[in-house]
């Protein structure tokens, strides 16, 4: 048996031109984040940068008429190669990056699987899976051209 329609799984590789020294680096700067990208408000950081224990907390608003509020908890760490995360909240699920050296750039991998907890997305999953799931993928979209815009095109600011 498959998972239930509440929970969405992603698994995504990107190219970046950037080592993953500069990557992490640009990541690090979480206090631009709502800068780079219009689904992500109420954000902000407690502890001191990307170490486990850190948590991030935020406002997802997707294309959708429900928003999110999430606590990714950072569980483990590697500068400049992998995140390991908990998210809490409105979703729920581990989430992984990993970042590899690929010729002078990066290799990025990325995945979750991310249950959504609200009663409403919850019922909306049944009868709109495929909606969802668009929305989803609009702002994984959103994000990393966002990323790429301003680490790659535009400097890590």
């Amino acid at each position: 048996m498959g998972r239930p329609t509440s929970v969405i799984e992603y698994r995504g590789e990107y190219e970046f031109s950037l080592p993953p020294e500069a990557m992490w680096e640009a990541i690090e700067h979480s206090e631009r984040f709502e800068g780079w990208w219009w689904w992500l408000g109420e954000f902000h950081l407690d502890g001191r940068g990307l170490v486990p224990g850190a948590v991030l907390h935020g406002l997802v608003s997707p294309p959708v008429p429900y928003r999110m509020r999430v606590r990714v908890h950072l569980e483990e760490c590697e500068a400049p190669y992998r995140i390991d995360a908990a998210v809490a909240g409105d979703l729920v699920g581990p989430a992984h990056l990993r970042l590899s050296p690929s010729g002078s750039g990066t290799h990025a991998e990325v995945d979750w699987a991310l249950e959504m907890m609200q009663r409403p997305m919850r019922m909306a999953a049944r009868v709109a899976h495929p909606l969802l799931r668009f929305a989803h993928d609009r702002v994984v979209e959103a994000t990393v051209s966002g990323f790429r815009r301003h680490v790659e095109q535009g400097g890590a600011g």
